[in-house]
This record gives C-alpha cells, structure tokens and sequence, in this order.
C-alpha cells in the first residue's frame, strides 16, 4: 500500500547538517505546564492507536507517512506565530536550557536566529521528504537503505522546532486560542517517535516534564450517577392490618 506523500513547505536555502545544544546561564517559568492549559486537547483518546504499525502496512511506509504528516502540521503549526518569531525577538534558536546551533556542509557551526534555523529545518525536511529516491511513492520503488537515518534526523529537526514553540512563543499560541492544537501535535509527535525509537530521549529530555503530562491518555470523565428508583407505595399484603374487637 502506498501513501500520497506531499510537502507543502519551500525555501531557498539548503543545509545538510546537524545541530548542537549549548545551556545558557537561566530559566524561565514554563507556563506550559500549568494545569490550565495542559488539560486542553482537541482529543482525548489513546494516540497510541494512532501509530501503532498496522499489520498490512510496511514499517518504511508507515515511517513515510508519518513522517511526512508531521512535518506538513509542524510547519502549520509554526506558521501560526512566525510574524512573532524574528531575529529580534529571537535572535538565538532557544528551547528550555538549550541553544540549538546548525552546522553547514563543511561543518562549520553557526549561531543563527531561531527563524533562520527553522528555515534551515523547513528546507532540508523538504528537500528529503520530496526526494523520490528518498521517499518514494512509485509502486515498487524501493526505500533506501540510508532511510531510518534520514527519518531520525528529520524528526530530530522537528522536534527542535516544537520545543521552541512552546519556549517561546507559547503566549503568543494562547492568545490565539491554539494550544490546544499544539498540545495535540506535541503528544501525537512524542508517542510516534517513542514507539519508533527514532529520537535519542537525550535529546527530548528537556521537554521531559510536558511529554509526561501530555503523553498520559486524558482521564475519562466520571460516569453521571444513575438516577434512583421513584419510593413505591407498599403493597396491600405487606401493610400492618388491626383488627377492632
């Protein structure tokens, strides 16, 4: 079975690398992790059953797909704030207690603004997930060998980009009215790449405190108490009877 797999993001510039984190001296308060808001979700099921693998798909396919999925609602997702996100207002690509650095083709490290590391993250995404030789969607086509490594740096990417959302720029998503979505987005992501081992929990550990709140199936909420039995009037032969002598 084979999925229709379309990217829906374009850019210019094209970098094949990988990032480093560096922890800068403080931290905010993670207004995230308020009650408030973590108990907003547009669902409130299980999303394990969403990426279990299915018997009848193959592991590359389902991998494929996904993949490609997240990356079109993580761009949506961020293009929802990205008039927010300038090299002004972040003029680093922070999330929690670490700073992201990209490394070129020559492995030279750079320190760029978070929009511009998104853009980084955007491109190379689209450039991989739109590859035929990479992501095919011909029948018979078959995946390449280099595949399961090319989806973890992708969702490695991915994950960088949904750890700055919620940093950065998570008050400008409540104002919004989205966090409900981007909690949604962040626990489907997280579960996916659980299931799949295809993010180093080294990696994710920073978001280790919201993946636990919102990785946990929503409580269902209490069954309404079944309405009483009307008292019934007692019958004639079990009522008291005297006898006037």
């Amino acid at each position: 079975m084979r999925f229709k797999r379309n990217g829906s993001y374009t850019l210019n510039r094209k970098s094949k690398t990988k990032p480093n984190g560096k922890k800068p001296p403080t931290e905010e308060k993670k207004q995230y992790l308020e009650p408030e808001f973590t108990k907003i979700r547009v669902v409130d099921f299980d999303l394990k059953e969403l990426v279990v693998l299915p018997r009848e798909i193959d592991l590359n396919e389902w991998l494929a797909s996904n993949t490609t999925t997240f990356f079109n609602l993580i761009n949506l997702q961020y293009s929802t704030i990205s008039e927010f996100c300038t090299g002004d207002t972040c003029q680093a690509m922070t999330a929690c207690n670490t700073i992201y650095y990209w490394y070129d083709e020559r492995g030279k490290k750079t320190k760029c603004t978070a929009p511009q590391y998104v853009d980084f993250v955007m491109s190379l995404c689209q450039k991989l997930v739109t590859d035929e030789e990479i992501f095919p969607t011909k029948y018979g086509k078959e995946f390449p060998n280099s595949f399961e490594s090319l989806v973890k740096k992708i969702c490695r990417y991915l994950f960088h980009v949904l750890a700055h959302l919620y940093w950065a720029h998570f008050k400008e998503t409540v104002a919004l009215d989205l966090q409900g979505h981007l909690n949604t987005l962040y626990a489907h992501f997280i579960v996916f790449v659980r299931e799949f081992n295809l993010v180093d929990p080294k990696e994710t550990c920073i978001m280790d405190d919201l993946s636990e709140i919102l990785c946990t199936p929503a409580p269902l909420p209490a069954p309404a108490p079944a309405p009483s039995a009307p008292a019934s009037a007692p019958s004639p032969s079990s009522q008291n009877h005297v006898t006037e002598r």
